[in-house]
Formats: structure tokens, C-alpha cells, sequence
């Protein structure tokens, strides 16, 4: 009894050595993975490809292959199972009726690259002989799946992270990765029925020869059938009122969550009973399951979780140990045909796939060949079969050799990026987007919106103080906003160019025809340097903001005016408004590729005509700071031209005497506001010498404590000035503004524009509040949704 007790202490012992060693190893491989990438991030390297590098090198450091040798079988039912959670987890973000629509022009290159890579492979893959064993045309059309799918997480994280994701060439080159990888995983996932299950080299038992009889492929077909239906009826039945009774907020009860968990692993493992891989169940699982749903966001997030922070530090110690560089054959000429040729027939087959539908679709070659190249990348399920096909049969150095090709297909990425983001910039508008560096010798273009007959008094008023110096000029175009009706929608001929639609509704022709007599008449009266050209923006109000950002596109525009949402009413005060049109506004200052400026009329159009033998309208610019206030006073600089108005720049500085300005000064500021107060400091000095010295410009400063001093000055302009102008965020992240956004009406108009428009205001100044153009994402000169095709 005593030696048993004896004898179970020490393999305890042992074991407990042995788990803290693998342990240690783990640990070790996670720094070294964090390290690697970290080392590679310069060069905008993915993730995959440093954790190719040191799992290769920690898989055949000698002393750690024979602690590897002792775990080799649980290496194996953990990769099995990370995989079979990977699957699912790729399954989920697929659609399965996407093959039941009209290919979309994604699905077409990904078809077109398949088919193309497919039998370029099947080709060639015989003469690589892979295998020691005859496997047969079974094995062919394997490979030549793999090498024709596409790893589409790794592709969309990859373009993710350099930032080109949401550019027009990176939505498509991300759907048809997904495409590709959806149909390549399909074929394999129904070959697996007909083929011999040694063909694929998955599962627990890569070695047992099973060769299938027409009652196991019938009974294997039947199965699978059922579990696809099943999943397909059931799990959105049931995920629903799991959903149902887990509303968005509240925590997530536990009984629900664990039968959630335990339907899909039913699932999932129930293809054993017939033979099915768990692994292939699991991605079809994942394609039936509703993507939509707090379970499935909730599952996605947890299982994305796990395999980034345990599953693939060991899965790339699995594939290192797998790839024994002391059984490579370095001079053997095979060996290395089998490096390159894999690589040779994914690359030739993708961009011949892309090259081929992108002539079809009408793309330039040069963006259908980086398509092609980008959706070369191959990932984790890639590597995973390649090694179970070292497991089964495959020769040693052909399976090194292919995770080595593996990481070519994604290390090129980066380069290829860098090639779009440069042929980008090189197409992008070379004209000026925002007033403050227009260059004074270039006309300014404006894109002056209506939305019908009221708002052109004020438009007119608009055009005439912005008119600036004879040379170089205003080029206006005046483009009516109207809402798509289905009584409109039947009238309207479209054509191509951005001038060609035709509207034939009556009531939409006598619109456009009184406004367009208007501007007639004060072009005829007094039209000195302005250039007016008409235009058209008629869309659904959710499409409408598109529309209007593609025109400005088109024509060069570098300041977009649109009216308010609210018009005046007889008593002064403003009505309810059109929400869609306010939807549109706020849509616009997120989306616009300028400048942007939103006009509350209160009286401005009601202003007699504005006379230049002497001063008949009084405008302030209020300056606070930001790149929205520096866009402020550059057009308070060209209205200053007008010699029938007077323009007065009112500066409001923090008064450092009062006792919170004292606080506020000690907290610590940020470098970018740093560098805002320097750009704002040098701009506002260039102004001074330029404006204000010379006599155009009237200067006023006003030393205010906090935000309650601001609102009373701003009060204090009633009756003083018809038009003031300011910042869309002009001092948003200043103590003379801190807690204005608290009883904000109208959030686009920011917390000075909502004070100056608002109810309890004078309701004869009209407010114009301009947005300067801003580069959405982390490109540099580039918006993050640019477009190249």
C-alpha cells in the first residue's frame, strides 16, 4: 500500500513537473509571438506572419521537441478542438444565400479566381508528388481547394490594420475574400462525404484507411442533410427567444447562456455518430446559425477571445513541432519546387481570375492585379490542413515547404497596400477641400443647396457677401435637394454624368423654374465675378447625403452651404423642421469631402438689397479656437471684400484672473491641443496683420471666465448683427464652452451655433455655422473610404 501510495505520489509529481514546463513553454511563446510582432510592426507586418517565424523556431529548438514528443497526442485534440471553434466562428460570418442571389461583383472575382487557381492546380499538383503513398485524384482536388481559398479573417484584419478597409478597393477585395473562402470551405465540407477520409488528413485517426461504400456516402449525405436543415430551422427559433429574454443591457442569465452553448456542441460533435469531421460540422454549423442576435455576437467575441490569446500561441507551437527542419532535404531540387510552385500557381491563378471578370467589370489592371495578389492570402485552416497532411502521409519537406509558402502569401501584403494607398493619393482631388488654404489666384466653388423657393432670398444674400474680389472670381453651383417619391421616381430619366437626370414632374419643374428666375434676376442686376451653373440632388433621404457628397466629388467643390432644418415662422420663432433633411445635414458633416457650412435663416433673406456704396449689413465671426474657427475667419477675410458690410472678429480669450480659469490652467493638456493652440495662435496672427491692421475688419476680444460669461456674451449680440458666423466645434475642449453640451437642441450645430440658434434667442440674427473639412481615418492625405476603382 505504502509503495502504491509512493508510486502515485511521484507520477503526480511528474505530471505536475511536467505541466508547469508546458506551462513555462506557453508563456515563453506568448512573449515571444508579442515580441516578434512587435519587432515587425514597422514594417505593418500581419500577426500571422511573426507567429510563422517563432513557432518554427521554437517547434525545432531540440531540448523542447522532446517535451513536445511526450504531449504530442494532446497537441492534438486541443488543435482539433480550437479548430473546430475557428470554423464555427468563420461560419457564423458567412452568407449562405449569397449563392442564391446574382453574383455581386465580389462574388465574380472570387468565382473567377477559384475556377482559375483550381485548375491551374489540379494541373500541377501531380508533379509535385506530395505524398509517399498513392492517394489518388482524391488528394489532387483537396490541395487544389486549399490553395484556391482564401483566409478571409486574416485578410480582413490585414487591410483592417492598414487602414484601407473601408475604401472601395478594400470592401471589395474583403467580400471576395469572404467569398472565396465561404465556397472553397463548402467544397471540402461536401468532398469530405464522397472522397476517402484519408484524403483530407483530419480528425483524431489520420491514419485509419477507411474507404467509403456507397451506404456510407448515402447515410454520411443523409446525415449531414439533416443536420443542415435541422440547424437551419431550428437554432433561429431558438436563438430568438434566447434573445428575447436577454434584452440588450441586462446580463446574460446563466441557464440560458449554458443551453446555447450546449445546442451548438451538440451539434457540432453529433457528426461523429456517423463519421462526419467535427471540424468540417462545425464550419456548417456556424453557416446555418443566425449571424444577427446578442447569443451569436456574444459567442463570436468569446471564441475570437480564446484563440487569440491561447489557442494560437499553441497552434503555432503545434505547427513548429510538426515542421522537423532536421528531415528537410535542402539539396534536393524538389524541396524547393515545392516551395515555389505552390506559391507560382495561387498567384497566377488569382490575378488571371481577376485580371479576366476585372476586364469584364471595366477595372483599370493594375487595381485587378493587387486584387488578385491580396486574395493569394492563406491562414490558420490552411496551415492546419498542411500539417495534418504531414501527419498522414505527406513527405516532410513538402509540408514545411507549404508552411513556408504559407507565410509568403502574407507577407507581400504590406507592400501591396502601400502600392494602393500610393496610386490613391496620386488620383485624389489635387483641389483645395477647405477655405483656410484656398489659394487666393483659384476661384472659390461653392455648392449652394435649396430646398425650394423660401430659402433663395438668403442664398442670394449668401452669394452676394461671399463674392470676395472681382479676380478670381465665385463659381456657384445652385443644386435643388428633392426627396425621391414614388410620384417623382416615375418621372425622372436618368442619363449618365452627374447633369443628366430629368425630372418631369410639374410641381418639381415650376420649382425649379421660380428659383431659377430668381438668381436670373440678381445675376442680370449685379453678377460681377460670379459664374452661376444649376444643378440637381434628388435622391431618397437616405441615399440623399451620398448623392451630394459625389456631386461636390465631381465639381470640385470646396464649401457646401445647406439650409436648416427649420425654417422661420410668421411670429419669428422656428417651426419643427423636416427631420429627414436634418438626418441629410447631419449625414453631410460626417461624410463631406469639404468644408461645410449650415445657414439658419432668421431674417437674412427679408434684408433689403445689400448695397456697396455704403455698409448695410453688420456680420460677426466669433474665434474661440480649432480648426473650425481658423475656417471662420478665412471667410470672414473674403466677405471683409464687400465693401456694404462690416465685419467684426470677436475673439474670446479665458480670463486667467478668475479663479476657475486658475484651476482650469493647472490640468494638463494634451500635445494635440498643444499643437491646436500653436496653429491657432499663427493663424490668428496672419489674419491680424493681414485683415485687421489694413482697416478691413473690426477686432473686439471678450476675457470670459467659463461657459455661463459665454452664453451671457453671446446674449449681449441681439440687435447688434445680422449674420454671425462661427465654428461648428470652435472651442469644443475649452472651459468657455464646458457644459454647454449639456442643453444642446441640435448637437450638429455644436455648443455655440445651438446657443446662437436656439428658442430663447434673438429671432433676427441669423447664424451660419461652418464645419472645416477633415480626413476621416489615419491616412495621411487620405479619407479612410477613398476611392481607386
Amino acid at each position: 500500500m505504502a509503495v502504491a501510495i509512493t508510486q502515485c505520489s511521484e507520477k503526480l509529481g511528474y505530471l505536475i513537473l511536467q505541466l508547469g514546463k508546458n506551462f513555462l513553454v506557453f508563456m515563453a511563446m506568448v512573449i515571444a509571438c508579442n515580441g516578434a510582432h512587435y519587432v515587425l510592426k514597422p514594417y505593418a507586418q500581419p500577426r500571422i506572419a511573426s507567429d510563422i517565424i517563432v513557432g518554427l523556431i521554437m517547434g525545432n529548438i531540440p531540448f523542447l521537441r522532446k517535451l513536445y514528443d511526450e504531449f504530442n497526442s494532446t497537441f492534438g485534440f486541443i488543435i482539433d478542438f480550437g479548430m473546430m471553434c475557428y470554423m464555427f466562428a468563420l461560419g457564423i460570418e458567412m452568407d449562405p444565400y449569397a449563392l442564391l442571389r446574382r453574383p455581386s461583383k465580389d462574388a465574380q472575382i472570387a468565382y473567377s479566381g477559384i475556377i482559375f487557381t483550381f485548375v491551374i492546380s489540379c494541373s500541377l499538383t501531380p508533379l509535385l508528388h506530395y505524398f509517399t503513398e498513392e492517394r489518388g485524384f482524391a488528394f489532387i482536388l483537396c490541395l487544389s481547394a486549399l490553395v484556391s481559398s482564401t483566409a478571409s479573417p486574416v485578410l480582413t484584419r490585414l487591410l483592417t490594420n492598414l487602414k484601407i478597409g473601408k475604401s472601395d478597393i478594400g470592401k471589395l477585395v474583403i467580400g471576395a475574400g469572404m467569398h472565396a473562402d465561404f465556397v472553397c470551405s463548402l467544397l471540402l465540407s461536401v468532398g469530405y462525404i464522397f472522397m476517402p477520409a484519408e484524403a483530407f488528413c483530419v480528425g483524431p485517426q489520420p491514419h485509419s484507411h477507411v474507404e467509403k461504400t456507397t451506404q456510407s456516402v448515402i447515410t454520411m449525405s443523409v446525415a449531414v442533410v439533416a443536420q443542415t436543415v435541422f440547424t437551419g430551422l431550428v437554432s433561429p427559433v431558438f436563438m430568438a427567444w434566447v434573445n428575447d429574454e436577454n434584452p440588450e443591457g441586462r446580463p446574460m442569465k446563466g441557464p440560458h447562456l449554458v443551453l446555447s452553448i450546449a445546442f451548438v456542441v451538440i451539434i457540432c460533435a453529433s457528426s461523429t455518430l456517423y463519421n462526419y469531421n467535427p471540424v468540417l460540422s462545425a464550419f456548417i454549423t456556424g453557416t446555418c446559425f443566425p449571424r444577427e442576435g446578442r447569443v451569436s455576437k456574444w459567442v463570436v467575441g468569446k471564441i475570437n477571445y480564446l484563440l487569440t490569446t491561447i489557442f494560437y500561441p499553441i497552434f503555432f507551437l503545434w505547427m513548429g513541432y510538426a515542421a522537423d527542419f532536421t528531415r528537410l532535404a535542402p539539396g534536393d531540387p524538389v524541396t524547393w519546387l515545392r516551395l515555389i510552385l505552390p506559391v507560382v500557381m495561387a498567384v497566377v491563378g488569382k490575378v488571371a481570375g481577376t485580371l479576366a471578370v476585372g476586364a469584364l467589370l471595366g477595372f483599370h489592371w493594375p487595381e485587378s492585379l493587387v486584387i488578385g495578389l491580396l486574395l493569394v492570402t492563406k491562414g490558420h485552416f490552411q496551415i492546419y490542413m498542411v500539417i495534418k497532411g504531414i501527419n498522414c502521409g505527406s513527405t516532410i519537406s513538402a509540408g514545411i515547404m507549404s508552411v513556408i509558402a504559407t507565410f509568403l502569401t502574407v507577407v507581400h501584403a504590406p507592400i501591396i497596400v502601400a502600392h494602393i494607398i500610393k496610386r490613391a493619393r496620386r488620383r485624389a482631388p489635387t483641389h483645395t477641400m477647405a477655405l483656410q488654404l484656398l489659394d487666393p489666384s483659384s476661384e472659390l466653388r461653392i455648392l449652394l443647396c435649396v430646398h425650394g423657393p423660401p430659402n433663395v432670398p438668403a442664398s442670394i444674400n449668401f452669394m452676394e457677401i461671399s463674392r470676395g474680389t472681382t479676380e478670381p472670381g465665385l463659381l456657384v453651383y445652385l443644386a435643388e435637394i428633392i426627396e425621391l417619391t414614388d410620384q417623382i421616381e416615375a418621372t425622372v430619366e436618368t442619363g449618365e454624368g452627374i447633369h443628366a437626370s430629368t425630372v418631369r414632374d410639374k410641381a418639381v419643374i415650376e420649382m425649379r423654374e421660380q428659383v431659377t428666375s430668381s438668381f436670373k434676376a440678381y445675376l442680370d442686376n449685379d453678377g460681377d465675378g460670379i459664374t452661376l451653373k444649376r444643378s440637381l440632388a434628388i435622391s431618397t433621404i437616405n441615399n440623399m447625403a451620398q448623392n451630394i457628397c459625389s456631386l461636390a466629388e465631381e465639381l470640385m467643390i470646396a464649401l457646401i452651404i445647406l439650409p436648416f432644418h427649420r425654417s422661420q415662422r410668421q411670429d419669428g420663432k422656428l417651426d419643427g423642421g423636416n427631420q429627414g433633411f436634418r438626418y441629410v445635414n447631419r449625414k453631410l458633416l460626417k461624410t463631406a469631402p469639404c468644408s461645410v457650412g449650415i445657414l439658419v435663416n432668421r431674417g437674412f433673406g427679408s434684408i433689403p438689397k445689400i448695397s456697396r456704396s455704403e455698409v448695410t449689413l453688420q456680420v460677426a465671426a466669433i474665434f474661440i479656437g480649432g480648426k473650425d474657427d481658423r475656417e471662420v475667419l478665412a471667410y470672414a477675410g473674403r466677405v471683409a471684400w464687400h465693401s456694404g458690410v462690416k465685419v467684426t472678429v470677436i475673439r474670446f480669450l479665458v480670463d486667467t484672473s478668475a479663479e476657475s480659469s486658475r484651476l482650469a490652467a493647472y490640468r494638463v493638456s494634451l500635445p494635440e491641443q498643444e499643437e491646436e493652440m500653436g496653429l491657432d495662435d499663427e493663424c490668428f496672427a496672419q489674419f491680424y496683420e493681414k485683415h485687421i491692421v489694413a482697416g478691413r475688419i473690426h477686432y473686439m476680444e471678450k476675457h470670459l471666465a467659463n461657459a455661463g460669461e459665454t452664453f451671457a456674451t453671446l446674449r449681449s449680440l441681439e440687435g447688434q448683427y445680422s449674420l454671425v458666423v462661427v465654428g461648428r466645434e470652435g472651442g469644443i475642449n475649452s472651459i468657455l464652452t464646458k457644459g454647454m453640451n449639456d442643453w444642446q437642441q441640435c448637437p450638429e450645430l455644436g455648443p455655440i451655433g445651438d446657443v446662437l440658434s436656439g428658442p430663447d434667442f434673438s429671432t433676427s440674427v441669423s447664424v451660419l455655422i461652418i464645419q472645416q473639412h477633415k480626413l476621416r481615418g489615419e491616412l495621411d492625405g487620405l479619407d479612410e473610404d477613398f476611392s481607386i476603382m
